[in-house]
């Protein structure tokens, strides 16, 4: 995903778009991952490395802003951005990025993953949504990943639709080599799978229908108490997306304040609950207080003025539905 960074961050950042009739969302879709601006690319690195436990892979440095990736065994992951020279060159996207997390760390844009890329495009393109054409990449030779996203952006944080070519490998995988390759997405803290982003705007409904007409239905109403948020649970395959909105005093409420919509938070599943537990409270030197969540048992990592986001983890669920029968 060499180019990813470049193509998809000034395609995803304008307005919101009508649509009249919902399409038919791929039963292939899932949440692949976010985009994550730190203050600079050493110190998000840090942060995720020596405070929360992850295994950090390099990426590049193309014209002054850097990216890294954090990959989980689920096939997600997530990558991290910082500006490493005074004089950066910004595409449109991270520009306008740049502008609205005021310099600061923080997340705006995340993406789908399909194996049906043509058929959703072609779906959303039949409801009016303004849909970009097909950018591809690292490079024309052999392109290992394409992408379609939004001139005017349905949500209220940026999205884009995104799959991978059968034999593309980010990690420059050498079959002699497959442990190598499993091992990079191991990480200290046990953290397995990318299983819920969390949005937050002013309206958590307008999210939920705009999803609906999408083809992503079936949504459970919740509430997050460990930010002061209430909204929506919306599967998407394996996944869930929150639709949140502040619900009191919290950490919803002042992000919305500071910064207006974009990413809140992220849900991580892990191995060995106690083991993630006992890594963040050695790195941030607090004791932390897990509560049942969406998730089920779960416990918040206090990286909001770090990071701009928080991240939940929570031990690993195996099978049904990635939301609750009922709210929690």
């Amino acid at each position: 995903m060499r180019r990813i960074l470049f193509v998809s961050s000034w395609l995803l950042y304008l307005g919101a778009a009508q649509a009249s009739t919902p399409a038919p969302a791929a039963a292939t879709t899932r949440l692949d991952h976010i985009l994550l601006w730190g203050r600079g690319i050493d110190q998000v690195t840090s942060i995720m490395s020596v405070k929360l436990g992850f295994q950090v892979r390099p990426g590049h440095d193309p014209n002054g802003v850097a990216n890294r990736y954090i990959r989980f065994s689920d096939t997600s992951f997530i990558e991290l951005l910082g500006v490493t020279r005074p004089d950066p060159t910004f595409d449109p996207g991270m520009k306008e990025d740049q502008q609205a997390l005021k310099g600061g760390p923080g997340s705006r844009s995340f993406g789908f993953r399909s194996s049906s890329l043509d058929a959703i495009h072609q779906s959303l393109q039949a409801l009016h949504y303004a849909v970009t054409p097909f950018f591809s990449g690292p490079d024309s030779a052999k392109p290992g990943w394409r992408l379609f996203a939004f001139d005017r952006a349905p949500l209220s944080s940026n999205t884009f639709f995104i799959d991978y070519a059968a034999d593309y490998a980010p990690d420059q995988f050498d079959p002699a080599n497959a442990d190598d390759y499993r091992v990079t997405r191991e990480h200290p803290n046990g953290a397995r799978e990318l299983s819920s982003i969390w949005l937050v705007s002013g309206d958590a409904d307008a999210d939920r229908k705009q999803l609906e007409k999408m083809g992503y239905g079936h949504a459970v109403p919740v509430k997050l108490a460990s930010i002061g948020a209430k909204g929506f649970c919306v599967p998407v395959g394996p996944t869930a997306l929150m639709t949140l909105q502040p619900d009191g005093a919290g950490i919803a409420a002042q992000t919305m304040a500071n910064g207006g919509p974009r990413i809140i938070g992220v849900s991580l599943g892990v191995a060995d609950l106690g083991r993630a537990q006992r890594w963040v409270e050695r790195g941030y030197e607090r004791k932390l207080v897990t509560y049942t969540g969406v998730s089920g048992e779960s416990f918040l990592a206090p990286t909001q003025d770090d990071l701009g986001l928080s991240i939940e983890f929570h031990a690993i669920q195996q099978g049904g539905s990635p939301c609750p029968a009922e709210g929690r």
